[in-house]
Order: C-alpha cells, then structure tokens, then sequence
C-alpha cells in the first residue's frame, strides 16, 4: 500500500505560523524507517504493508505532538495488495502515457 499524509502541529504560538521543525522530526521519522518514502512541499508518501506504513505514521505524528497544543493529519491511502514499487512505478507509467500523448 501507499499512503500520502501530512502532519503538522497547531498552537505553536510562532508569529510566522512556521510548522517547518515539527514537519522535519516527522519526516525524519518516515526516512528513518527504512520505508520507501518521497516527500513533497504538500505531502509525504510512504510504501509498505498496512501494519508498517501505520506504525511509521503514528510514529511521525508523536513526533509532532512536541510542537503544538494539537496536531492535524491528512491521510490518503491507495491499497493495491500484491504490488511493490508502486511509488514510482505509478509516476513512470504516467510519464510514459504523457510522452505517449505527444506522439
């Protein structure tokens, strides 16, 4: 399975509303884990079995607790059993289907 979630701490009390130090410790988690991960401006995806994948995004959103008085998560899952790798792949296949549309 993959899963793409953001997490991010609320009542930081910072004037900037900067959430960029409780985003890093989560994802530090995420490459830690040993998962295959990639990381956007807007979300991090990691790949996995349910039970692995879930414990990492647990463990991401502790990490952020520290941060702020609350913390919000944005979980999005594609569950496909029997498939590995579909973190690139899924891209691979749709960059060839745009080179495809050129043609």
């Amino acid at each position: 399975m993959i899963v793409a979630f953001s997490v991010a701490p609320s009542g930081t009390g910072r004037k900037d509303a900067s959430v960029h130090d409780a985003v890093a410790a989560a994802v530090q988690v995420v490459r830690d884990s040993g998962l295959l991960n990639r990381t956007t401006s807007m979300f991090t995806e990691l790949e996995g079995t349910w039970d692995e994948v879930f414990a990492v995004v647990k463990a991401a959103t502790e990490a952020v607790e520290p941060f702020g008085s609350r913390v919000s998560l944005v979980l999005k899952a594609d569950i496909r059993p029997g498939y590995e790798g579909e973190i690139d792949n899924k891209i691979e296949r749709l960059e060839t289907a745009l080179i495809d549309r050129e043609d």
